[in-house]
């Protein structure tokens, strides 16, 4: 008998690797201006739509009885932190705005849930075509290689990953006083815009922690059971270990984590 989930895991980089294919193909192109704004400076194209399309065709062909909740979906219902069997979780294209400006990173993110764990992530680097893997209690790869988190256990010694809170502008001046603060109490902080590939870069001990307010479950589903299985750790503000639903999240290689919680609680009511 093959593991559990691993029939779960393929189909999902299946369906990850034909969106990324099309998104690759649209990058630079008149496609990827086709842009609607969904919300203040929260942009949305042809191209999510498809890959959207793309990927919830093959998942419910291959497992018809799991539900859905997608970023682009017609039902989005985040407040059902819980399920009943199994339901993907799942984001066509994280980095919107990034593929808009053919500026990477931007990444398709496809998770499977179960009751409350996650139980499968898939993150595939649509530019560069690296893919993230996790089966739970199987381990972390990238591209079929294992991968573990960073042994660094200092923050000033860590390289940090975050979000600006470009939904809420009026949160702007307390998260930048905040980001004032890891500036300087660490060796560097790097905004990408695509928190899927924050999480998988810490998973590999690319990056040593993360944080960021203003997410969404499609946003980190996957790249939380990265970390988790490469060995880190994955809270919200206030240390509570079920963060997907929280809004705000700080995920670390364990060794630096309670050190990065510290110096967010100035916005720890910030979702």
């Amino acid at each position: 008998m093959p593991p559990p989930y691993h029939a779960e895991r393929d189909v999902a980089i299946t369906a990850a690797r034909r969106a990324g294919q099309m998104i690759r193909a649209r990058a630079g192109t008149a496609a990827a201006q086709d842009v609607r704004e969904k919300q203040r400076n929260d942009l949305v194209t042809q191209t999510d739509d498809d890959a959207h399309e793309i990927i919830t065709s093959a998942l419910t062909e291959a497992f018809p009885a799991y539900a859905i909740l997608s970023e682009e979906g017609d039902e989005v219902d985040v407040d059902a932190h819980a399920v009943e069997g199994y339901r993907w979780i799942i984001d066509p294209l994280d980095g919107t705005t990034n593929f808009t400006f053919d500026a990477p990173p931007y990444a398709v993110s496809i998770a499977l849930q179960h009751e409350r764990d996650i139980v499968v992530g898939v993150v595939l680097d649509v530019p560069s075509d690296t893919l993230y893997t996790a089966v739970r209690g199987g381990g972390a790869y990238r591209n079929g290689a294992p991968v573990r988190v960073s042994e660094v256990d200092r923050l000033a010694h860590s390289l940090i990953a975050t979000g600006f809170p470009f939904r809420t502008p009026e949160n702007i001046d307390a998260y930048v006083d905040v980001l004032g603060t890891f500036i300087g109490a660490t060796r560097g902080v790097r905004r990408h815009g695509a928190a899927a590939i924050d999480l998988a870069r810490i998973a590999c001990g690319q990056y040593t922690g993360f944080f960021e307010t203003g997410l969404s479950p499609w946003d980190v589903a996957a790249g939380v059971l990265l970390i988790e299985e490469a060995g880190g750790r994955v809270t919200d503000f206030r240390g509570r270990p079920d963060a997907l639903f929280a809004g705000q999240m700080v995920a670390s290689n364990g060794a630096i984590h309670d050190a990065i919680r510290e110096r967010v609680q100035p916005i720890r009511d910030m979702q």
